[in-house]
């Protein structure tokens, strides 16, 4: 039998546990990590140039000078997998002849190879070199919250096979699983925090365009608490029903 304070707890756990995954695949899956304000299109001219920079970033190739500046532009947003720029509802011709018009959001992903294609210190200039540590820091972005999603698959069949087998035993282990998943979590949010401020010292934004950061990445680093509070219930409930348990043998032994 498994007393009331402990059943309570890992229900608790079981809840905090699946809010903190909802909310790093939501957060991981969308693209509102870091958001560009560019200011309003003036004159044919600039209108011109802003869809020459669509065109390259909906159908040239892989350039991280080239998608960024369109990001600053076109009031971009940028996430794990996706980068998108908000432009003008009607067809390219007829960008912004009329003001006020509807906008629409086009995005493109970011395919594996472009994950892992390396970082220049000087963006779109291969003869610059290798930036190491930018490099690292998006290669970690990518596949740390892909490590912690499946901690936290292998916790739940840890968890749903101590349940068939009615067993206790296993809960200190899907706790420390909780823990490197938070852990993993707040990793991923802060390479992709410190790859972004590295970006912007290579590359100079525009004049009156701003950046923030977006819902994503506080819905990622919202994730990170949850499982951090579900591996503190899931340890001290092993913890606690573990001493007891060895008090009550010793008491029958005696």
């Amino acid at each position: 039998m498994v007393d009331n304070r402990y059943a309570t707890a890992l229900v608790i756990a079981c809840v905090l546990s699946l809010l903190g995954t909802v909310y790093l695949c939501v957060g991981a899956g969308t693209q509102h990590w870091y958001q560009y304000s560019s200011p309003p299109v003036r004159g044919e001219a600039n209108a011109s140039e802003l869809r020459g920079l669509y065109d390259e970033f909906m159908d040239g190739e892989f350039d991280e000078k080239t998608y960024s500046d369109t990001l600053f532009r076109l009031n971009g947003s940028v996430g794990l997998w996706w980068r998108c720029v908000l432009v003008p509802a009607a067809p390219p011709p007829h960008w912004y002849t009329e003001p006020g018009g509807k906008m629409a959001l086009r995005c493109r992903s970011f395919t594996v190879q472009q994950q892992l294609t390396p970082k220049y210190k000087e963006p779109g200039n291969h003869n610059s070199g290798e930036d190491m540590l930018r490099t690292y820091l998006w290669r970690f972005q990518f596949l740390l919250p892909l490590v912690a999603l499946g901690l936290e698959v292998l916790a739940a069949l840890v968890g749903f096979c101590a349940c068939l087998c009615r067993s206790f035993g296993p809960t200190l282990s899907i706790g420390v699983l909780h823990l490197l998943t938070a852990l993993c979590s707040l990793a991923t949010v802060c390479c992709y925090m410190a790859g972004t401020d590295l970006l912007h010292r290579v590359s100079v934004l525009p004049d009156k365009v701003d950046g923030s950061l977006g819902w994503s990445l506080y819905l990622a680093l919202m994730s990170s608490p949850l499982h951090m509070m579900a591996a503190a219930l899931l340890v001290w409930a092993a913890r606690s029903h573990g001493r007891n348990y060895y008090r009550m043998a010793a008491y029958r032994v005696a």
